[in-house]
């Protein structure tokens, strides 16, 4: 039996509730197709809504549906006040966010401001001269003599970051595809354009925002040249994309940003709505507790600090002791998976990672500082998922083959049931659903008290009795790879010890904090403490009161 809860008898600090929420993405073109046109929707997504409910999850984060080329398969808008048919209507829209609030639940849409399709009504009057009314609303340079770009800065979807365009005779940025021009945040039009479109949704009842590449905004007016990176990016990017061997100082993360996103606050502010910027820059752990600090910007910031290939204990560890280091107040949304990296599942534990993997990692996700965002999918453990060259959908990928494979394989449809094409669609998938998935389906797991289905459920339920998960500082002890362990504290409560095995051995480890600890109950992994050592088989864990 599917039950819900509201999100008020969990939230009782009214101005920041989102401390004490999860997160939750719905990928829309792969959730559920109501129509049989085989891609996700609106009413689709409103049609599983018990289910998310079901979770222990309080926002619903829905990656864009507005009208869209689709060339960056909606991050490349058109219009910013409407739906694109492909996904349903305003109507539609209306009768989600009145079906996610009877639930409890909480609406935060995507919105992304750094750049439009060039389909966009904005970028068409303003290439169409130089001293139209919109001219100056996007990033355009002459010229050098020699007719090269402006300067050397790069796209991350691959080569320059600058397009030549006939009707102006001048080049105009673009951060990711040739299709997505860059937006001039130094024009006050723009931002107020913006934080209208913004205010169109509020209106609707929306509750929160996620900033795509909110640090995007703003470039360097002189267009200065990038300087070679000292330490090559390969968290924000593939180490084949040439993107990385830049510093990017001038290109994004620029000091006007900070005066916008204080007028988006404001704004927020008027309808009790919250906010999670997307962070990608040189030092994102800096950019996150500049972004947050202060009470007056963002409310939370997430990164790709934790979206890695390669996982460790000692660099868990290390991101968010740089991150509390540095912030004044602000704070952080942990994620692990998301619509843009490979699942998981798949990237930290491989491609034959049990079950019994996802339930660690979801644990230790939520036992971390901040609120944690989960990927549609990752309850139910989804590996990524195979796509053939062939079916990509993804330009991102399709331009980097075959080093690298891009985002259709994290992208690919739930498995709802184990029936045909996972009971996602009754016509043909956009992307295919992946076979290994539908052994684990959702109505599989429903079966299954031992599925990560189920322990989903069961830990979200069990975080909430224990305020120190949500709310606590937090300090880690030194321990041996492949193990983590930490200790949370609120005032008022007796703080909690966690230990995770991430390691598919058994071990042993010393941990003197648990010396005469009381084990807590109903967390569901395996795990024992004695005399201030910590056993735990693999992908085991602990929890306990400090003594």
């Amino acid at each position: 039996m599917i039950m819900t809860k509201q999100l008020t008898q969990v939230s009782p600090h009214a101005a920041d509730w989102y401390r004490d929420a999860i997160i939750y993405q719905v990928y829309p073109r792969s959730y559920m197709d109501s129509n049989g046109d085989g891609v996700g929707d609106l009413p689709g997504i409103t049609a599983r809504l018990d289910y998310i409910a079901s979770l222990g999850v309080d926002i619903v984060w829905i990656s864009p549906f507005f009208k869209s080329p689709m060339k960056d398969f909606g991050y490349d808008i058109a219009d910013y006040c409407d739906v694109d048919p492909l996904f349903g209507t305003l109507a539609d829209f209306d009768v989600l966010i009145a079906k996610a609030h009877s639930l409890g639940l909480k609406i935060m849409i995507d919105q992304v401001m750094a750049h439009t399709a060039e389909e966009h009504s904005w970028f068409k009057e303003s290439r169409a001269s130089r001293d139209n009314p919109k001219a100056d609303w996007y990033v355009w340079a002459d010229p050098k003599p020699d007719g090269n770009p402006p300067n050397n800065w790069l796209s991350v979807f691959g080569g320059s970051a600058w397009q030549w365009d006939t009707r102006r005779r001048q080049y105009y940025m673009h951060n990711f595809l040739v299709s997505q021009p860059q937006l001039n945040f130094h024009n006050p039009e723009v931002q107020q354009a913006h934080l209208a479109a913004l205010r169109f949704w509020l209106e609707r009842g929306v509750d929160g925002i996620r900033l795509d590449a909110c640090n995007y905004h703003f470039h360097d007016q002189q267009l200065r040249d990038n300087p070679p990176a000292t330490n090559r990016d390969s968290i924000t990017v593939t180490d084949v994309n040439p993107y990385g061997m830049q510093a990017h100082d001038h290109d994004k993360t620029q000091p006007e940003n900070v005066p916008f996103l204080q007028q988006l606050r404001a704004l927020l502010d008027e309808y009790q709505a919250v906010s999670i910027g997307e962070v990608g820059s040189d030092d994102s752990l800096a950019t996150m507790a500049e972004y947050t600090a202060g009470g007056d910007k963002l409310h939370m910031a997430y990164s790709f600090n934790l979206l890695v290939n390669l996982m460790s204990s000692h660099y868990i560890r290390e991101q968010v002791e740089q991150f509390e280091a540095r912030v004044k107040g602000g704070w952080a949304s942990w994620s692990v998976g998301n619509h843009d990296v490979p699942r998981v599942a798949s990237r930290w534990g491989g491609p034959a990672a049990p079950q019994a993997f996802a339930k660690l990692v979801l644990a230790m996700q939520l036992s971390l500082k901040g609120t944690p965002c989960l990927y549609q999918g990752d309850e139910l453990a989804f590996a990524e998922a195979d796509v053939p060259y062939e079916l990509l959908q993804d330009p991102y990928g399709i331009t980097f083959w075959p080093e690298f494979k891009g985002r259709d394989g994290c992208r690919t449809p739930i498995a709802w049931t184990d029936g045909d094409n996972g009971g996602f669609t009754t016509g043909k998938p956009w992307l295919p659903v992946s076979p290994d998935h539908l052994a684990k389906a959702a109505s599989v797991q429903e079966q299954d008290a031992a599925s990560s289905l189920a322990f989903t459920r069961a830990f979200t339920a069990w975080r909430r009795q224990h305020p120190q998960l949500l709310r606590g500082d937090i300090v880690f002890f030194d321990t041996p790879e492949p193990v983590l362990a930490l200790r949370r504290d609120l005032a008022g409560q007796r703080s909690i010890t966690a230990v995770f095995n991430l390691g598919g051995e058994a071990v042993t480890v010393d941990v003197p904090a648990t010396a005469g600890a009381e084990q807590l109950q109903g967390y569901g992994l395996p795990g024992s403490a004695q005399d201030g050592k910590v056993t735990l088989p693999a992908y085991g864990a602990w929890f306990g009161y400090a003594a």
